[in-house]
């Protein structure tokens, strides 16, 4: 790998490490915050947006990650000065395929998308997996081209992408790691991920990615709507579950780099890559509320039931993107993690339901106390929207018949993608990645108990 600019972050100093970049990265605090920064002192304009002359020789280039006209609360948007504007940054286009990345609307008529999902981790290869060429489509849902939905994706990378960027225009992603360690060098800074760590990559900003440790597998949201935020808490109030402070933008790095690369740009479903002489990563300052952020899940305060019953497992949202109908999610990212259980004359896992939203689960770590089986880490199940589900009968009974007192669920991290529209599988879920044929048969086994002569007692 070529190395990164060594950067000056704005009032911080230069951290030295042994990575390809020669350079830690560097983070601010906040979601949704303001933030200035700069590489070189002074490049940052002061009292103004576009000056007309920008110090050393820089561009002045707003990125908008919603309409100019959107509610002040929702407007987002950051003032970049780079050493070319991005215009620069995208020459003629031409279409590629990338085969196993696929987008909403996407129904196959000879796939069966209603049911009960379970599947194993799917399985690293040989071959040689980048960011872009390691992403397996497993579910969509809604339709990209009216900004509505998302898609699920396991990505499998074991090469880092030389001279290679990237950029979608359809979507922000969510990255969920679940094995080996990467850093995400963006146009506004650099993000180190590892697991029990998410970071939320917006709309537009071109990044590329290099592996620290691999091989490497996670899971992928990609948000079609509105942008993700955090959930109104109601009664909970102030604190608790996932506190803005906690999520880290990066500060400011770039490259200066005369070097042939390809960008490649996602659209409507479409990939297109165009040729460039130089590195697109060239934002020496920048200042806004528009910018990638990284999140540490270990942070998450859950909130629960301290004397009776199990609640919805919304209280366990992490971020949400908001539909067009109020309280109904157009993603929510749910997670269940670590947490003290003391519920009195409570079923304490979550129980059996059916309902309107779609629910593909991961596993990151640990066993999820719903199904003790076959729930493995690095494997996922989707439960559709009105299709019944709930604990297995080894999960039921146990929880049926245990002496009850205060319990740590401990070393357990599994997550949720919820949203509501059906999630449709891709050919890719349906026949090859690692289905596990009996998964529905884990019910069958349930006993009937009923016995109408037993009355109260």
């Amino acid at each position: 790998m070529r190395p990164m600019e060594t950067p000056v972050p704005f009032r911080r100093g230069v951290v030295q490490d042994q990575s390809s970049s020669g350079v830690l990265p560097g983070y601010m605090p906040g979601f949704g915050n303001d933030f200035e920064t700069e590489a070189l002192p002074g490049a940052l304009p002061v009292g103004m947006n576009s000056p007309q002359k920008c110090e050393y020789g820089l561009y002045g280039e707003q990125l908008s990650g919603t309409a100019f006209t959107a509610p002040s609360h929702q407007n987002e948007r950051s003032w970049c000065y780079r050493i070319r504007p991005s215009v620069r940054h995208v020459n003629r286009f031409e279409k590629i395929d990338l085969p196993y990345w696929e987008t909403a609307p996407h129904v196959l008529e000879d796939v069966v998308s209603l049911g009960q999902y379970r599947w194993d981790p799917v399985a690293y290869t040989d071959e040689t997996l980048t960011f872009l060429t390691g992403m397996r489509t497993m579910t969509t849902a809604g339709d990209v081209n009216t900004q509505i939905g998302m898609a699920s994706h396991i990505y499998l990378i074991n090469a880092s992408m030389v001279d290679d960027y990237f950029y979608s225009a359809d979507s922000e992603l969510l990255i969920v790691p679940q094995e080996g360690s990467l850093r995400f060098y963006t146009e506004l800074g650099i993000i180190d991920l590892e697991p029990r760590e998410i970071a939320i990559l917006p709309r537009g900003i071109v990044f590329r990615v290099e592996v620290l440790k691999g091989p490497c597998r996670g899971f992928v949201c990609e948000n079609y709507g509105q942008k993700f935020d955090l959930p109104g808490r109601g009664p909970i109030g102030a604190n608790c579950m996932a506190n803005r402070r906690d999520f880290k933008a990066p500060v400011a790095a770039f490259e200066d780099r005369e070097a042939v690369s390809t960008v490649t740009v996602k659209w409507c479903g479409q990939f297109h890559r165009t040729v460039i002489d130089h590195s697109p990563l060239d934002v020496v300052a920048w200042h806004g509320n528009y910018a990638p952020v990284k999140y540490n899940l270990r942070d998450y305060c859950p909130v629960g039931s301290i004397l009776f019953d199990h609640p919805d497992p919304s209280i366990f949202t992490v971020l949400t993107a908001p539909s067009g109908v109020e309280g109904t999610a157009n993603i929510d990212f749910v997670l269940f993690r670590e947490r003290w259980m003391v519920a009195e004359n409570t079923f304490r896992p979550p129980w059996y339901h059916k309902n309107v939203m779609s629910e593909l689960m991961g596993n990151i770590y640990g066993e999820y106390d719903a199904k003790p089986q076959g729930f493995v880490p690095g494997g996922m199940s989707l439960h559709n929207m009105m299709l019944p589900h709930g604990p297995d009968k080894t999960a039921f009974e146990k929880a049926s018949g245990e002496e009850l007192g205060p319990v740590k669920l401990d070393q357990t991290m599994s997550f949720m993608f919820e949203t509501r529209f059906p999630q449709h599988l891709t050919a890719f879920a349906a026949k090859e990645a690692p289905l596990q044929d009996d998964y529905v048969e884990c019910w069958t086994d349930i006993e009937k108990k009923f016995d109408g002569n037993s009355g109260l007692k």
